[in-house]
């Protein structure tokens, strides 16, 4: 059996460990997988038909989630931390408080030392939906990326002030590299050469330079940054700044806000549409849905409640999900008109969304 790098030795734990019900054929539109934390899973969805297909279970305390750009592979980080050589635990302990909170509060947790504690990525393999490798990794981790030649994964560590960089090829944590406090959310240049980490504990953007593994510059932005979106031409980064609730539009080569659109309170996520001309924004804190028209600045806005969380533009099918920070549930938006077309009962509560073609 063929891995992501190549190996074929398999074990027979990571076979067992993950499983949905029998695979199912995916759509044209492909499938959306959903991570939901404490429910220990992964939803997936049918994209064209907004149905759920099915869970993969055995994802202990899944947060962060992204695919590798070939649409074979998900990677998914644990957003808990055990003690560097403890076995990590199967079930985790429930949440009991608002995980928003905990996320974002004003100082890192220090109480842990940053060389003791480890948590993990899963590599899943979507063909059959099996756990083929765990790879440990220095702390909590909170949001994932792949870069799009799919060789490396940065994961984002809040509690420890850092990202890690992953070669999906040998599994091997390659540099961990500090970036600002609590680091939240990482997307990568079209090139793969860079990547930029929201810190939301200072108020800053880091440029990370991959090849060096070093911040190359910090470039100021709005209170507390969290979720970023990225142009595909790779000249404009949208960025969520939970305290203002504004969103910074950053000229990526002058390395400075160009823009900043005022939206509502406690931003969460945030996706453009398909050609790029519309920003579509969840603010969490007054239960709405903005949608901002890039070129002449103007902003509508809808009602959505309880908490819209997470964001994802389904591509080619003109909706939008959202799942909900207090209901086991994602909205289906019409991007056009900006109503409700349908609701989604995922079972948990949505965190880092992913849309897959073709699996």
């Amino acid at each position: 059996m063929k891995l992501l790098n190549g190996r074929t030795t398999l074990s027979i734990f990571f076979m067992s460990a993950v499983y949905a019900a029998s695979p199912t054929m995916a759509s044209p539109a492909g499938n959306v997988y959903i991570p939901l934390g404490g429910d220990n899973s992964i939803a997936i969805v049918d994209a064209a038909t907004n149905s759920v297909l099915g869970k993969i279970t055995g994802i202990p305390n899944v947060h962060g989630l992204a695919g590798t750009p070939d649409g074979l592979y998900l990677i998914a980080g644990r957003n808990d931390e055990r003690p560097v050589g403890a076995p990590a635990p199967t079930k985790p302990a429930a949440v009991s408080a608002d995980e928003h909170t905990a996320h974002h509060a004003k100082t890192s947790n220090k109480s842990a030392s940053k060389s003791m504690v480890t948590s993990s990525l899963s590599v899943i393999r979507l063909k059959d939906r099996a756990l083929i490798q765990r790879i440990d990794v220095p702390g909590a981790v909170h949001h994932v990326a792949v870069g799009p030649q799919g060789r490396y994964a940065i994961v984002t560590h809040p509690t420890q002030d850092a990202v890690s960089l992953v070669d999906l090829m040998t599994y091997d944590v390659t540099a961990t590299i500090p970036t600002g406090p609590l680091p939240n959310y990482a997307v990568f240049s079209p090139d793969g050469k860079n990547v930029y980490v929201s810190n939301a504990g200072n108020n800053t953007v880091s440029d990370v330079d991959v090849a060096k593994t070093i911040v190359l510059r910090n470039v100021l932005v709005g209170g507390s940054p969290e979720h970023l979106v990225l142009s595909r031409d790779g000249k404009r980064l949208f960025v969520n700044n939970i305290d203002d609730g504004t969103v910074s539009a950053v000229d990526i080569k002058l390395g400075k806000v160009s823009s900043t659109f005022s939206v509502g309170s406690t931003l969460h996520g945030i996706d453009l549409s398909d050609d790029e001309k519309t920003l579509f924004v969840a603010s969490l804190g007054d239960d709405k849905i903005a949608s901002i028209d890039l070129e002449s600045g103007k902003m509508r806005t809808v009602k959505l409640g309880p908490t819209p969380y997470h964001l994802a533009n389904i591509r080619g099918t003109g909706k939008i999900y959202i799942s909900s920070a207090d209901k086991p549930m994602a909205w289906v938006l019409d991007q056009a008109s900006l109503k409700v077309v349908g609701e989604i009962a995922i079972g948990g509560k949505g965190h880092q969304m992913v849309h897959v073609i073709g699996n």
